[in-house]
């Protein structure tokens, strides 16, 4: 970019998908764009999350898939070709260069401006760039916060020195250690318990609570991941806290974990997946009357609601409301909808399921874990019905009794819960696990964001023998269990 000062409608900080997305659709609108990314165009989830990590689990999920499988077992029975993993890692993060995510955003018409921006006073983006010079951003409508999250590190003795394993260090690593400790009990600890177990570490998990895997899901979800980590040869300790970590004698050496019931061991690496702190300490919140590294809080079409006039949103990760993904990208597409009706002075169709609504974050968040078995949920789980005062019917089946389950693997094991709000008889909550359930799960967010009622559902027709057909047998379950429902 040319001079030392631009003027736009939006002004985006960071491009990540969120952020891409948020470019994309207010430039759809109509309006002027720039983004403004000091790393890489994509973001965590092309390079270092979403896209490395699903690579590295593939081979895993389709090994143990195919060991079920009769006629196969044997031509699997041998160790994973890590070289070959680790090379097609690097292929789908794109060999961690994004000229083509350079040419898609020229393509949709949307300026980049490469370097660390941060906001200086109501709707001021100033961008230090990589030659030393500064460039000032004005936007007349909008500016735009995707700087998504950045690994949270506890408060432990020698953690520092110790160069503990963040996600990033995970997907992009370059060899397997022996032996790997990962702390915590959430979507990344599983999904890298699972993938270097495979590949061959000894993998230790150190989980601080007692409420299980994956404890904002479901709990039978957590509860039959860690019987296949287990399964698996790995270690699952609950109710375990880290209380000090050293790595003592060089680079080279293992990693001494210290526990809080006095125990310890020896790692050669330690991967902390302990949860995300937002990216905001170093983009100018002060300027605006913000606090620095805190959460940026929003309301329903993502304006920041501690900003006067209403020029400041937020979306992805940065606003806590859902940290994935494909999410980020929702809230993406909402708000430069948003951005653009304001901009022209038109109506907000705000309404539940509108245009310019946001609903999907508290009803129909879709998210899948890609452990071994499969976990894919979808709209609440049972607590959280319970916290919202819901009278649900919660309708639970083996999803190895289906036909289709039976083809997909011998010993096929999976379970499937629906939850039914009992007076509008539509679907709020699904949580499947099982092998090859991520593919159910678009069905059921459908279903829930269509607000569907059970009576319908009879005349959507699964196909004979898929594992879809789970979907049938829970319908006759909960005839079974109320009554007629057609």
């Amino acid at each position: 970019m040319n001079g030392t000062s631009r003027a736009y409608d939006v002004v985006v900080l960071g491009a990540g998908p969120a952020g891409e997305n948020l470019a994309d659709r207010t430039r759809a609108a109509g309006l002027t764009s720039v983004i403004v990314e000091n790393e890489l165009l994509g973001g965590e989830c092309s390079f270092w999350a979403c896209e490395p990590s699903k690579a590295l689990l593939r081979p895993v999920v389709a090994r143990a898939d195919a060991r079920r499988v009769p006629g196969l077992r044997r031509a699997v029975e041998g160790p994973l070709d890590v070289p070959a993993i680790f090379a097609h890692r690097d292929k789908m993060a794109t060999y961690w260069q994004d000229e083509d995510q350079v040419d898609w955003l020229r393509s949709v018409s949307v300026d980049l401006v490469r370097g660390h921006g941060r906001l200086d006073g109501p709707r001021q983006v100033v961008v230090d760039m990589p030659d030393g010079e500064t460039v000032r951003l004005t936007a007349r409508h909008a500016v735009g916060v995707s700087t998504g999250t950045v690994t949270a590190f506890p408060d432990l003795p020698g953690l520092e020195h110790a160069r503990p394993w963040t996600n990033r260090d995970a997907t992009a690593a370059r060899h397997v250690p022996d032996r790997l400790a990962v702390v915590g009990g959430g979507v990344v600890a599983v999904e890298m318990a699972t993938a270097f177990q495979a590949l061959g570490s000894q993998v230790t998990m150190l989980v601080r609570g007692h409420k299980g895997l994956l404890n904002r899901m479901e709990p039978f979800a957590g509860e039959m991941v860690a019987d296949a980590l287990r399964a698996a040869g790995a270690e699952v300790r609950f109710g375990t806290s880290v209380t000090g970590v050293a790595r003592e004698d060089g680079a080279e050496s293992p990693v001494r974990v210290d526990l809080d019931d006095g125990d310890s061991l020896v790692a050669d690496e330690i991967l902390f997946a302990t949860g995300r702190s937002p990216h905001t300490a170093d983009i100018g919140l002060e300027t605006v009357g913000l606090t620095p590294g805190d959460w940026l809080t929003v309301d329903d079409s993502y304006r920041v609601t501690d900003v006067a006039d209403g020029w400041l949103y937020a979306v992805g990760d940065v606003n806590r409301r859902a940290l994935m993904t494909h999410q980020g990208k929702y809230q993406a597409r909402i708000a430069g909808a948003v951005i653009g009706a304001r901009a022209k002075g038109e109506p907000l169709d705000d309404s539940r399921w509108g245009a310019h609504a946001s609903t999907a974050d508290s009803a129909a968040v879709p998210q899948v874990v890609f452990s071994e078995p499969e976990v894919a949920s979808v709209g609440l789980t049972t607590r959280e019905a319970e916290r919202a005062g819901l009278r649900v019917d919660v309708v639970d089946y083996d999803i190895g009794r289906v036909a289709g389950a039976a083809q997909y693997a011998d010993g096929y094991r999976g379970t499937a819960r629906v939850l039914i709000d009992a007076d509008r008889r539509t679907v709020v909550g699904v949580t499947f696990v099982g092998p090859g359930t991520q593919e159910l799960l678009y069905s059921a967010t459908v279903v829930i964001a269509s607000e569907v009622q059970v009576d319908r559902l009879w005349h959507a027709v699964p196909a004979f023998p898929t594992i879809s057909e789970v979907w049938l047998r829970i319908l006759e379950t909960y005839r079974d269990r109320v009554g007629p429902v057609t």
